[in-house]
């Protein structure tokens, strides 16, 4: 259901763009704006994921600098049958989570310092589970298409707005109700498209993890702590709010069509209907303990008031 809607979304989002670029300019008008969409998509698709880890000063870690986080990554990983992918550590005191790549043999997951140093082991592989959920989904990829043309649609309103001007020809008054409506539309359509493939990564973590409870519990976490720690990149880029987990700027309660996520409390309710229905869900046998693995050491946790994550690899001696 969720990829019809996502099919019909961008077909949607699609089928304006090319109504505005006929609207502005004729047939020619529309093929330039292709052409220059097309040119902007080549791009993002091979280089989407370097801008955003470079933005985010991501590090990448291994099975050496992270055992037990790295080692969940992989585990999980081979659950669901995907290719490892890189694994990144962001030094941010926000609480959060992100996949990026354009393919599954070119992805990259992270998670922040705030986010392993408030959840759990089984809440860290819930999440990123939802992460590798994105990569299966193919959602990076996706969300990378929707935002490139979302991103063409306002650029092409705004050429259309600033060549209606001096001799006195332009568009006319369908296409200036165009060039003001379309980006909105866009935004509009870009915005239900992330909310839908969130659901589908919950979805996802549940099938892959075995434990939709504990992303239920990780979601709740996360929703705390995101309205208490501000997210400078998410700031500076709201744009990028709809890569994380949890959105990166904090917004009212509530399932909005101007919100990157669906509401938090309906994603939870979401999983624990899921939990109830376990054995309908393909691949739910538990994780095995990362803590049996030889070869990942465990460290132990400290008292209540001071802990930090087990699978903290900032901390420092």
């Amino acid at each position: 259901m969720n990829t019809l809607k996502t099919g019909m979304l961008l077909a949607a989002l699609t089928a304006l763009f090319m109504m505005l670029g006929l609207t502005l300019g004729g047939r020619t008008g529309m093929l330039i704006a292709l052409m220059v969409a097309v040119g902007m998509n080549i791009f993002t698709y091979w280089n989407a994921d370097k801008i955003v880890l470079s933005m985010h000063h991501a590090r990448e870690v291994d099975a050496a600098s992270a055992p037990e986080f790295y080692g969940i990554v992989r585990e999980l990983a081979e659950r669901a049958k995907l290719p490892m992918p890189r694994v990144y550590i962001v030094d941010q005191p926000q609480p959060n989570a992100f996949a990026t790549g354009r393919d599954p043999n070119h992805a990259a997951v992270a998670a922040t310092s705030g986010l392993l140093n408030i959840l759990d082991r089984d809440e860290i592989a819930a999440v990123m589970a939802h992460e590798l959920g994105h990569v299966r989904n193919r959602d990076t990829l996706i969300m990378t298409m929707v935002a490139t043309i979302a991103g063409a649609i306002s650029m092409l309103a705004n050429f259309g707005l600033f060549f209606r001007g001096g001799d006195g020809r332009g568009p006319g008054w369908a296409g200036l109700l165009a060039v003001f409506v379309a980006p909105f539309a866009a935004m509009i359509v870009q915005l239900a498209i992330s909310r839908t493939r969130e659901y589908g990564a919950d979805r996802a973590s549940a099938e892959i993890s075995g434990k939709p409870l504990a992303l239920a519990s990780a979601l709740e976490k996360l929703h705390r702590g995101a309205a208490r720690v501000r997210n400078p990149v998410a700031e500076r880029i709201p744009a990028t709010s709809q890569l994380y987990i949890i959105p990166g700027i904090s917004r009212g309660k509530g399932d909005s069509m101007f919100s990157t996520h669906p509401d938090t409390g309906n994603r939870i309710a979401e999983l624990r209907r899921i939990a109830g229905a376990m054995p309908e869900v393909a691949g739910a046998a538990p994780m095995r303990s990362v803590a049996r693995d030889a070869s990942v050491p465990v460290t132990r946790a400290a008292s209540p008031k001071t802990r930090r994550s087990a699978l903290d690899p900032l901390k420092r001696d």
